[in-house]
């Protein structure tokens, strides 16, 4: 069943001289509980493609379907609100709040939507990520991995349709990079989390069930 449709999706910047096609015409769709790979190089425009698909900027052209529902038919407030319950986001560089522990770095998507966590999914949440003994520790307390870890629990506490992750692997070792592949791999096996992920390295890529390839704005290859 479909969860995503990407219907003629473009961006540009700028006009003219100045002008830049970020994202040229890119169409794709991606099945409930799917693991896909978005892969290309620098200035491909995967990155810019990601945050269309989140909301988190708005196309030239095209538009997004989420479990059905046009995301670009909402205003600002009403998309803002829909992407902190649909959408969950994990980044290169964690984005963790520096002075909320790691319980309260997890928990913050329901409290910006004023819900409480229910404390046996916390609970279980927490064992899943390793984080139990680390869950009153702030961020600077944390390596990598687990601060990645912390990321990860924030985007999944809210239970969305979609988990969009930008290239979760690139500040970490080999070694933490394995085990936050393993933690997508199991939410997607699991718990059938539908899961797209952008990234520039094809081996991490082929941990995905499906790689789609984008070069200077264009989708120019699709493999499962």
């Amino acid at each position: 069943m479909e969860l995503l449709r990407v219907a003629n999706l473009s961006k540009i910047y700028g006009q003219d001289s100045t002008k830049v096609v970020a994202l040229d015409n890119v169409s794709f769709t991606v099945a409930r509980g799917e693991f896909v790979a978005i892969v290309g190089a620098s200035g491909s425009g995967k990155s810019t493609l990601l945050h269309l698909i989140g909301g988190v900027d708005r196309p030239t052209e095209g538009t997004v379907f989420l479990d059905g529902q046009n995301i670009y038919s909402f205003n600002d407030d009403q998309l803002a609100i829909f992407r902190r319950r649909q959408v969950g986001l994990i980044y290169q560089f964690y984005n963790l709040i520096p002075i909320l522990n790691v319980t309260e770095n997890i928990t913050l998507p329901l409290d910006l939507d004023n819900r409480q966590a229910d404390p046996e999914k916390l609970a279980r949440l927490l064992a899943r990520l390793g984080l139990t003994q680390r869950q009153d520790h702030l961020p600077n307390e944390l390596s990598g991995g687990q601060q990645q870890r912390v990321s990860i629990g924030r985007a999944l506490i809210t239970e969305p349709a979609l988990l969009l992750a930008d290239e979760p692997t690139g500040n970490l070792d080999s070694a933490a990079s394995a085990e936050i592949l393993a933690l997508l791999r199991q939410a997607n096996r699991d718990y059938q989390q539908t899961i797209v992920m952008i990234t520039h390295d094809l081996e991490i890529a082929a941990q995905a069930d499906r790689v789609i390839e984008i070069e200077d704005g264009h989708l120019v290859g699709d493999v499962q």
